[in-house]
């Protein structure tokens, strides 16, 4: 989907939905956000770099402090659960004790304590979706993109997962999160950015209540 016309600006500290329908450009907006696409025309600043003119060596440096809870997953099946997670530490040079404690916790919190040191490949589709947003807090970046993050997640799961958005943000992370789950919207009632067709058609501070 193309983006048209967009002028959107984030600060530090910001809890962001991105909500619309499938094809809005919600995903392209993410990816956008992190490197992953360029566009061809007008600029993406992210943490005062210019997406448009950064190299791929500070792409990278930049990709650091951010981390992103993709809607495909992305694990890598070479490697355990516990590893998936730690990744970028791993990435940061954290000693390995010290990652797999840190990733042991995230897993913990997600339910997933005893799935551990197998395979990602063994997971269902939820529970690989709760690896990728440990992985994604681990390293507690400044900045984290989240694509559907609850899309497989039943209820109380995905309360477990906001829970932990919402930590993150009261710490000083800034979220953004692309969703059509209108009852999470409605129930945080933070801003909410509308997509439609690759255009903004709203920017509500409080969408509560809103049709």
């Amino acid at each position: 989907m193309a983006l048209k016309g967009i002028d959107l600006k984030v600060y530090p500290g910001d809890f962001l939905f991105i909500a619309g329908a499938s094809g809005a450009g919600k995903s392209t907006l993410l990816r956008l956000l992190f490197g992953a696409e360029k566009a061809t025309s007008g600029q993406v600043i992210v943490g005062g770099r210019n997406l448009q003119a950064i190299s791929p060596n500070n792409i990278a440096f930049l990709r650091r402090d951010v981390g992103v809870i993709f809607q495909d997953y992305k694990l890598l099946p070479r490697r355990s659960v516990i590893d998936n997670v730690a990744f970028g530490l791993e990435v940061q040079g954290v000693k390995l004790q010290e990652r797999h404690r840190l990733a042991m916790l995230l897993l913990k919190a997600m339910g997933l304590e005893d799935k551990a040191h197998g395979s990602p490949l063994t997971l269902s589709g939820g529970e690989q979706q709760r690896v990728s947003i440990a992985r994604a807090l681990i390293h507690r970046p400044r900045l984290i993109l989240a694509d559907e993050p609850t899309g497989n997640l039943d209820q109380d799961m995905t309360n477990v997962i906001f829970d932990l958005l919402l930590e993150a943000n009261s710490a000083g992370v800034t979220i953004v999160v692309a969703t059509h789950n209108l009852a999470i919207i409605e129930e945080l009632n933070l801003r909410t950015i509308v997509l439609d067709r690759g255009k903004i058609i709203g920017d509500f501070d409080s969408p509560r209540g809103l049709d």
